[in-house]
């Protein structure tokens, strides 16, 4: 997709009112990108370009495929695009699922829901402000400072239909996101998320598709 419509794209969703431009994740993947893969565009840079042409609109990453990433420049990438966009970002992670693009990165595909839990309290632990020295599962760091400190809370959504998703969503999340499978299976697991959560609060949402056939001011927002 060209720039310029990209950016048409924003300017028309902000002006009919739509709250969020969604953005998916893949470095490399194993196929063309498009309608498995996403768009080509890397998601964090996108979202930087987008809230720069942009007022209201916010910015959430579709997930993003967090066993990828280095979660340390992970965390200054969203960090500093928060603070530029005047808290418009809503990071979505999840443990992703393309056995071949974990292979050509170097990622044990069996251990991504461990590494994501790792990576989820790394973040929690550098958006807080928290400091030095700091000894997780998998990683740790002696000295450091970490900023810009976000100005309150970055919105974590956690994607998954997996038990463990839920899990994850209910212990580190502000938002669970779905896949759709029935009505009934959403509504079970949005009842085993409030379980799960013990009274914190984590938003039940539901990826849908939106395949072009109808004018986007007819799509729900």
């Amino acid at each position: 997709m060209p720039v310029d419509v990209l950016v048409e794209l924003a300017h028309a969703a902000e002006e009919l009112g739509y709250a969020t431009a969604w953005l998916p994740d893949h470095v490399l993947p194993p196929g063309e990108f498009g309608g498995e893969f996403g768009g080509v565009y890397e998601a964090l840079v996108t979202s930087a370009h987008l809230a720069a042409v942009t007022e209201r609109l916010r910015l959430r990453t579709s997930v993003l495929v967090a066993p990828l990433r280095d979660p340390f420049v992970l965390a200054k990438q969203v960090a500093t695009l928060h603070r530029l966009s005047s808290g418009r970002v809503i990071l979505g992670l999840g443990v992703g699922w393309a056995k071949e693009e974990f292979d050509a990165l170097g990622v044990d595909l069996s251990r991504r829901g461990a590494i994501t839990d790792d990576v989820l309290a790394l973040l929690g632990h550098l958006f807080g402000g928290g400091s030095a020295p700091y000894r997780g599962r998998r990683f740790c760091y002696e000295r450091g400072v970490f900023a810009p400190i976000p100005d309150g809370r970055v919105p974590i959504m956690v994607g998954g239909n997996s038990d463990a998703a839920l899990r994850r969503a209910a212990h580190y999340g502000d938002v669970w996101q779905g896949i759709p499978s029935s009505p009934s299976a959403f509504s079970r697991q949005a009842r085993t998320l409030a379980a799960l959560a013990r009274g914190r609060e984590v938003v039940p949402a539901l990826r849908i598709r939106w395949d072009g056939s109808l004018p986007v001011e007819r799509v729900c927002r």
